[in-house]
């Protein structure tokens, strides 16, 4: 039986799931109509009692917001890695002869699947097809991430090519990305060495981001010192000129609520953010006196491995916040027994 866990992590990214027979590929069900309805957490519940100890499929495309690049041809991979050198940070489960790396799409347009992926005779999932999904298991082998979901980075906008006014992707050549809509200049700001600010500005940002994004975006500024009433200018600005702006009284309500996002809680809500980007992977790019490595410091030459990973992402990429040991795992690709224990040993050292 699938862990009640794992759908409910799948179901918050928005996959549609599906069951697949007991130690295969093929689907347990006639599966068309979740390529345009998601089964809800009951119905991929009820699968289990059905098809007991069945595999999990994610149908991939534009229902899920996801690609999915599947090599078996591990000779392959260097010349895949030249054309798309993301594949070393996103998302990556290890399948039974390769590997398959996952990549977000935002619904931003179609992304076409094709067995000739880049001219490489590589795959590529998209709309109409389904991945075998972790923690599924064929001949003895179960499907593991190596790198976890939180990982993910969005589909390379350099790979599609804007006809018709539909975004497909192109398989044997680069393309410059769509350009955002004229009339919008990134402005001045403070906090040029934040990497999501630029991120954002310079997005064309589509339906279904566009409001996370600007809220985010807006609060990134005000976190940087930028006063209220020019934030406030910028979004504005930015509204204008996407191709399809929000009605004024969404914006308006962008500016009702402050929230301090961090790293972890921006990249979870906007897939498209690179954090490889980023020249600091922490807030301003500083060690402030109230961070946790720097309270610390004399207790680092005291702690054990796992302590020390644990405590520098702390100090870092979850910088003032308070994550579960879970949400570390997953980052850390640290197994969650040995961070639980990490925590623990932290806390009784004082570190908190």
């Amino acid at each position: 039986m699938v862990e009640t866990k794992t759908i409910e992590v799948y179901l918050k990214n928005g996959y549609s799931l599906i069951p697949l027979k007991h130690n295969q590929k093929k689907p347990a069900i006639s599966w068309k109509q979740y390529q345009k309805n998601k089964a809800s957490f009951e119905d991929v519940l009820s699968w289990s009692f059905t098809f007991p100890d069945h595999n999990v499929g994610i149908v991939t495309g534009q229902i899920s917001k996801l690609v999915v690049v599947d090599i078996d041809d591990l000779a392959i991979l260097p010349k895949l890695l030249k054309e798309l050198p993301e594949l070393k940070q996103t998302t990556k489960v290890k399948t039974t002869r390769g590997f398959h790396f996952y990549f977000s799409t935002n619904g931003n347009g179609e992304i076409k699947a094709t067995k000739n992926f880049l001219g490489l005779g590589v795959e590529l999932f998209s709309d109409g097809q389904q991945v075998v999904a972790p923690p599924s298991k064929i001949n003895g082998v179960t499907r593991t991430f190596e790198k976890p979901l939180e990982m993910m980075l969005p589909f390379p906008s350099r790979l599609y090519d804007k006809q018709e006014n539909k975004q497909t992707i192109v398989t044997s050549s680069l393309y410059i990305a769509p350009k955002e809509a004229p009339g919008f200049k990134i402005p001045t700001y403070n906090g040029k060495d934040v990497s999501c600010i630029s991120q954002i500005l310079s997005r064309a940002l589509q339906k279904g981001e566009r409001t996370i994004s600007l809220f985010i975006l807006y609060n990134l500024l005000l976190q940087n010192r930028n006063d209220k009433e020019y934030s406030q200018k910028i979004i504005i600005d930015k509204n204008k000129a996407l191709t399809i702006p929000l009605e004024n009284k969404e914006v308006a309500n962008i500016f009702k609520k402050v929230y301090k996002y961090g790293c972890s809680g921006i990249t979870s809500r906007l897939p498209f953010i690179n954090c490889n980007n980023c020249k600091f992977k922490f807030k301003g790019g500083k060690f402030k006196m109230g961070n946790i490595i720097v309270r610390h410091i004399n207790e680092l030459p005291k702690l054990g491995p796992s302590e020390q990973r644990v405590l520098l992402f702390l100090g870092t990429y979850f910088d003032g916040e308070a994550p579960s040991n879970y949400a570390i795992a997953k980052l850390t690709g640290m197994d969650k027994r040995t961070v639980s224990e990490a925590v623990e040993g932290l806390k009784k050292k004082g570190i908190k």
